[in-house]
């Protein structure tokens, strides 16, 4: 095989900026004809319903749906789906799911009060979302591990109803997914996809009930589709490609890297898998290690593709300067390959996801090590968090004023509100004064 394409990186070089730059640049140009596709569609669903899903159904993904009770996976099916898989198959399942539902626990909010000196009480209530729709990809794409990822934390953050909707081209639906959904606890599933299950989610249509948020991975019409609905409930973000950076010390073993750079690059010819490291004999290793094991590889026309577009190979003076360029591209994955990685972590500010040592491969984290699989992408760690239980809880203040404390507040609110010119507001307070 050929060598590998893959950039190359100093950055005690004159241009290292400018070249990090064109590295980092993977602008995804808008398709203004998927827009208007998909506003077409979400248009078709708000006003024909039913109607239109088993229409939008049959036309993509080649279904013969007669009437809209097909559409929907009946619960004695949903039941027994554990009971079609491998003994290995659903303990691997169950042993995930335990290990997420541990994690998720200790991230969920609890409401709180407080009482000050004149007895006015202050504080925030805390309630899940009435329910809430999980999209999971369908046909030759099967990620039961999303189903757990995307559920588990809406039921313990006591989410009452779960819906599911999956796409079944050709009326296959995979039977981890449905196990996957029994295990996580999901309430209803149908078997729809694309833009016009996002649409139904968000609006409702006589058979799937509207949901106050909706969540999970999809291809470009269903990211299009939950940027249009956003605002009538809520999403939880809009993925970008896959990322992995790592910051490697030169002393873990060349092919444990180049496959975690694998691990990522093999999602699609989008992903980008990064490796940061002072020494560049070791970047020359890990590279020669990809050049031989890529032959192998099931997916190595995707993963050479990503890696010749998105990869590349970054030489630095220290781990300090390594940490300075994780916080810089603030990527989805990122393993610190190194000996002391604590004292590392304490220089990181920006990633979704941190992997700590030289056996947490990214790949543990994607499945069953406990934290969730859902991070922000492309840069976007620098201020957005990976998903958990509270985006499945809202937050409401609570105010209760004495006596005494509605009279010294009404005092401080009625010069403010008369400062900005608003006197119902202040006369409203003023009411209250003894």
């Amino acid at each position: 095989m050929s060598a590998l394409e893959i950039t190359r990186l100093d950055a005690a070089l004159p241009d290292f900026d400018a070249a990090l730059n064109r590295l980092l640049r993977r602008d995804v140009e808008e398709d203004d004809a998927v827009e208007r596709g998909v506003q077409d569609i979400i248009r078709q669903v708000r006003q024909r319903g039913d109607a239109a899903l088993i229409e939008l159904t049959n036309r993509f993904d080649r279904r013969q749906v007669g009437a809209v009770t097909e559409l929907e996976v009946p619960r004695c099916s949903l039941e027994t789906a554990p009971n079609q898989l491998q003994a290995d198959q659903l303990g691997a399942l169950t042993t995930a799911a335990d290990r997420i539902r541990a994690y998720a626990v200790r991230q969920k909010l609890e409401s709180w009060r407080y009482t000050e000196a004149d007895g006015t009480v202050l504080g925030q209530q805390v309630t899940p979302l009435d329910r809430v729709g999980v999209y999971v990809p369908g046909g030759k794409a099967a990620y039961p591990s999303s189903v757990l990822m995307n559920v588990i934390p809406a039921k313990v953050a006591g989410v009452p109803e779960v819906i599911m909707v999956v796409p079944a081209p050709g009326g296959e639906l995979n039977p981890m997914v449905l196990a996957a959904a029994r295990v996580a606890g999901v309430d209803r599933v149908f078997s729809i996809g694309g833009a016009q299950a996002v649409a139904a989610l968000a609006f409702g249509t006589a058979t799937v009930p509207r949901v106050d948020k909706i969540v999970g991975p999809g291809n470009v019409y269903v990211a299009t589709a939950k940027k249009q609905v956003f605002g009538h409930c809520g999403i939880d973000m809009i993925a970008g490609p896959s990322e992995i950076l790592i910051i490697s010390d030169g002393a873990t073993d060349p092919d444990w890297l180049a496959m975690d750079l694998f691990s990522q690059a093999e999602h699609d010819e989008d992903a980008q898998a990064i490796l940061i490291a002072t020494d560049g004999a070791h970047l020359d290793a890990v590279k020669a290690s990809m050049e031989r094991l890529l032959p192998s590889m099931e997916r190595r026309e995707i993963i050479a593709a990503a890696l010749t577009r998105n990869g590349g190979l970054i030489q630095v003076q220290d781990l300090q300067q390594a940490a300075g360029l994780a916080n810089r591209i603030a990527p989805e994955h990122l393993e610190l390959s190194v000996a002391d990685p604590e004292h590392l972590l304490g220089f990181i500010r920006n990633a979704g996801a941190v992997f700590l040592g030289r056996h947490s491969a990214e790949a543990l984290g994607d499945y069953c090590a406990g934290p969730n699989h859902v991070l922000p992408t492309s840069g976007t760690a620098r201020f957005f968090s990976p998903l958990g239980v509270y985006d499945f809880q809202k937050r409401s203040s609570l105010i209760h004023c004495s006596p005494g404390g509605s009279a010294a507040l009404g005092a401080t609110a009625s010069v403010l509100a008369r400062g900005e010119g608003l006197t119902a507001h202040a006369r409203s307070a003023e009411y209250r004064l003894p």
